[in-house]
């Protein structure tokens, strides 16, 4: 069997996958994708993805908070080149985690309540192919955060409690291992991303922060003719994550780790177009969620179609995502029947 092209539709769900993973994990939103330095020559591509959730709960079963979860845009570009027949490089910008909830609504407790996490990354990486079935790849990746936090009066000291957090950031690494059978569009990449820790000036308090180390499983295969699978596992250590205000304590409290998974299948349908369906899955938690965060867990379906004309590739896609219910620690709201709907573009050259 051979497949005509190793990526087909493989792709063209890339940017809403990842613009619609935003509630992986709490703060989770990328995936921290390194897909572009497989990408075959020199290479460059442009994203964007939007998100539009509605989070909405009630406290003591009668008093509605409202949507609590911001919409929000989410960009990314990348840039690969091979440097000879073993060696290739990336240079990759994401915006990997990232919160933005605001309670609004009166007479919810946590009216005047609000926080916002915003974070970029810059990653570069190097690959050295062994032969055409083995590579391994590295770099690293250079993460700045900033954000702020609102807690009103009710719940804090009788002014209330609001910081400001100056943009702080950290450098981590990525290593990682490939297997590829070009012959029938299979590979099978496996990436450790390591943790960042950031310092943030405040305000009032600063912020000590931690987002987690994480192992991506990422795969493709083809199994007909212009039929391709694809899919991903990811690990994060959310229990080791942290975002401590020296005054208000800390903002996140994971019991577990978080392990998101995602399948799917693409099809080229001529020489122009292709397309693809996937759903993506994570398990709920239990216990108390956070007010940051008031979903626990999640299932999804995407559609995705990619276009091709000449060297100028145009992926696009949307996604459904059903969140799952959860009680909230502190005031134990409960937040059930929530989805949020996300859509990207991107625009790739050949060259």
């Amino acid at each position: 069997m051979k497949i005509t092209t190793t990526k087909l539709a493989a792709m063209a769900m890339s940017t809403a996958l990842a613009s619609t993973s935003a509630f992986a994990g709490g703060l989770d939103r990328s995936g921290q994708s390194i897909s572009a330095l497989f990408e075959t020559g020199s290479y460059a591509e442009l994203s964007y993805g939007m998100v539009t959730p509605t989070v909405e709960g009630v406290f003591a079963g009668a008093v509605p908070s409202g949507s609590v979860a911001e919409s929000y845009g989410s960009a990314g570009l990348a840039f690969k080149m091979d440097l000879n027949d073993k060696l290739s490089a990336a240079v990759i910008m994401d915006q990997p985690f990232g919160a933005a909830v605001d309670y609004v609504t009166p007479p919810y407790p946590l009216t005047g309540s609000s926080a916002h996490v915003d974070t970029v990354g810059l990653t570069a990486l190097g690959r050295f192919k062994f032969n055409e079935n083995m590579s391994v790849y590295g770099g690293v990746r250079y993460i700045t955060a900033s954000g702020d936090y609102t807690v009103n009066a009710a719940l804090a000291p009788p002014a209330g409690y609001s910081s400001t957090y100056a943009s702080g950031s950290d450098v981590g690494y990525v290593v990682g291992a490939a297997y590829e059978k070009p012959e029938i569009a299979l590979r099978v990449a496996l990436t450790y991303s390591s943790a960042t820790t950031f310092a943030l000036d405040g305000t009032v308090g600063d912020l000590n922060a931690q987002m987690p180390q994480s192992v991506n499983l990422d795969f493709q295969s083809g199994v007909a003719a212009n039929t391709l699978v694809f899919g991903s596992i990811r690990w994060a250590d959310w229990t080791e994550a942290s975002i401590d205000d020296t005054l208000a304590g800390n903002l996140i409290d994971y019991d577990q780790d978080v392990m998101t998974y995602s399948l799917g299948v693409g099809r080229k349908f001529s020489d122009s177009f292709s397309g693809s369906i996937s759903l993506g899955y994570e398990a709920a938690q239990g216990g108390e969620a956070s007010n940051l965060s008031p979903t626990d867990g999640n299932m999804s379906v995407g559609i995705g179609g990619k276009f091709t004309r000449g060297n100028m590739e145009i992926s696009g896609g949307v996604r459904y995502v059903v969140l799952g219910d959860a009680t909230t620690e502190l005031i134990l709201g409960d937040f059930s029947g929530n989805s949020a709907i996300g859509a990207g573009l991107k625009v790739a050259f050949r060259f």
